[in-house]
């Protein structure tokens, strides 16, 4: 009877692992196809459709690309936006958050409905924009920030994760003389960081990925972030006349291009992932066990 489960358990772990070897490609493989097409050449993609790795190396889609000091400025935008956007989003959140993870405040299933409520309807783009123009904020990087500054999904998770710390360190922090703000910051922050570095992995993604709000809010082309300019890029490698927005003497290589695009709106944020994989199941997790 152990050989036999022994021999099943060893079979089920080379099911699993076929399994998610085949799911690892299919995920991968996509992704290596844009990065090698990016470094390869318009006939070499016309002629194979897949290439995973290029035949002839080229860097004309980069050079294209970085052929202005645009691309740089663009960046530098959506770099700044992102950090300041994360760091006041956390900071609003959290605010919020642990406010509501006190059983004692009042009103608080009241202030609970609405949060939930604004998950389920919204206002719309349209009002949001007369809200935006009516407070002064068209053509301003406030506008990409503040519209965005708290998620109702990713307050609920935080507050459900302030929830599960144990009530004595609290009580304890109260005896030493800790006001609240001094018991988030010194004691539930903290304890909290697993939680703090997934909601932050969240703001940043949305932050990096900014896009609809720059189109509808900037008017300056010199304030797009770096998703409009890129998009302007893949426009003009089409053949389109954008060229007005973007000084570029080096002529588009088309399909590679887009592929280069790709890359560079990407690999920013896929390099902090690896930093924050660790805390990322777990704080996702542990902040959904309770309500």
């Amino acid at each position: 009877m152990v050989e036999d489960r022994t021999l099943s358990g060893r079979l089920f772990v080379a099911v699993n692992y076929t399994l998610l070897t085949i799911i690892a490609l299919v995920t991968v493989l996509p992704f290596i196809h844009v990065v090698a097409g990016s470094f390869t050449t318009n006939a070499e993609i016309a002629a194979k459709k897949f290439v995973l790795i290029p035949t002839v190396w080229s860097l004309e889609a980069y050079k294209f690309i970085f052929s202005t000091d645009t691309i740089f400025r663009a960046l530098s935008v959506s770099v700044g936006v992102t950090v300041i956007g994360t760091l006041l989003s956390m900071f609003v959140t959290s605010l919020m958050a642990y406010g509501l993870s006190r059983r004692d405040l009042d009103g608080r299933n009241v202030i609970m409905f609405l949060v939930v409520f604004t998950m389920l309807f919204s206002g719309g783009m349209i009002p949001t924009f007369l809200v935006v123009k009516e407070l002064g904020l068209i053509d301003s990087y406030a506008a990409l920030i503040l519209p965005s500054a708290i998620g109702a999904f990713n307050m609920i998770i935080l507050k459900n994760f302030f929830q599960n710390i144990p009530e004595g360190l609290e009580e304890s922090a109260k005896i030493d003389g800790c006001n609240d703000f001094g018991i988030l910051f010194r004691i539930v922050l903290p304890l909290s960081l697993p939680s703090i570095a997934t909601i932050s992995l969240f703001y940043a993604v949305t932050y990096w990925n900014t896009y609809l709000s720059a189109i509808l809010y900037l008017n300056d082309s010199q304030m797009w972030p770096i998703q409009v300019l890129l998009r302007q890029i893949v426009v003009l490698a089409s053949g389109m006349d954008y060229s007005s927005n973007l000084d570029s003497a080096v002529p588009p290589p088309d399909q590679s291009v887009k592929m280069a695009v790709i890359v560079v709106a990407t690999l920013p944020i896929l390099l902090v992932y690896p930093f924050l994989q660790k805390h990322f199941a777990k704080g996702a997790m542990l902040g959904s066990i309770k309500g």
